[in-house]
């Protein structure tokens, strides 16, 4: 799930709240954006990661780093590290609609694509996690309390290891977008959690994966805590009509870049 998911948040009463609430964040969103691009024809260089202390997404201001960071021995960390081999991650592991005793509730689609370095060279062996909402925007997680139904058949977590061409390929449920209280009436556009794991337990990247034209794009603080919009379209994935497979499943595709200029946006990076 998200951070700040469930925070409190200012509630503007009457009937205009929702309103209200949004066009605050949307002016404050546009604010940082418009210096931003002003920085950029000054001469300042492009932002292609989050920043940590945007104001519009409010628990950001409150959880993000103030002091300087520690840098843990990763010898001590592998110590208590859970460790993974290729005997370790099944190939069914992959596809979120066969883990339970019945066939989950949406759109089935498949998702793949492959992860690469800054270079264009394939990352082979890769560990990739997944983890979502279901069909109605909900998680199973005690946390999430939203009046939106639980799935039986659906988990909602799943992972693969890649392939020595880079490739991943997931097969799950459209996620549904959710409510979350950043601010009144706030909701987060639909999109897949990623997580990636180098060599060991000490090498973790999270990011998340959108579906093309969400109208909640422009509404979501979360989204544009990443103020280049080159940088942020890089999270969107492509509908795939190769991808899709006939009478079963539509299929986007979605590369993600680890280093170099045009890398994908990755949460807490820092902070690893």
């Amino acid at each position: 799930m998200d951070e700040g998911l469930f925070q409190d948040s200012h509630v503007i009463e009457g009937p205009d709240a929702a309103q209200a609430s949004q066009d605050e964040i949307s002016s404050e969103i546009r604010e940082i954006h418009s210096a931003y691009r002003k920085g950029v024809e000054d001469g300042l260089p492009p932002e292609t990661q989050p920043r940590r202390d945007f104001a519009p997404y409010r628990s950001s201001i409150l959880r993000h780093p103030t002091k300087d960071l520690h840098h843990a021995d990763p010898e001590t960390i592998e110590l208590w590290s859970p460790a993974f081999g290729h005997q370790d991650v099944h190939a069914l592991e992959s596809d979120l609609t066969i883990a339970q005793n019945g066939e989950p509730l949406g759109e089935r689609i498949i998702v793949k694509g492959r992860v690469l370095d800054g270079t264009g060279r394939p990352v082979r062996n890769q560990l990739v996690e997944i983890w979502q909402a279901n069909s109605a925007g909900r998680y199973i997680h005690k946390r999430d309390q939203h009046p939106a139904p639980i799935d039986p058949n659906f988990t909602g977590v799943g992972r693969c290891l890649t392939g020595e061409d880079g490739s991943y390929e997931f097969t799950t449920i459209k996620p549904g977008p959710y409510p979350w209280k950043n601010h009144y009436n706030a909701w987060r556009p639909a999109h897949i959690h990623f997580s990636l794991f180098g060599t060991d337990f000490t090498q973790r990247l999270v990011t998340q994966m959108y579906f093309p034209g969400d109208p909640l794009f422009a509404l979501d603080p979360i989204y544009q805590t990443i103020t280049d919009a080159r940088a942020r379209e890089a999270l969107i994935a492509t509908y795939d009509h190769n991808v899709t497979a006939h009478e079963w499943a539509t299929g986007y595709t979605w590369d993600i870049v680890l280093s170099g200029s045009n890398r994908t946006w990755m949460e807490d990076e820092d902070a690893e």
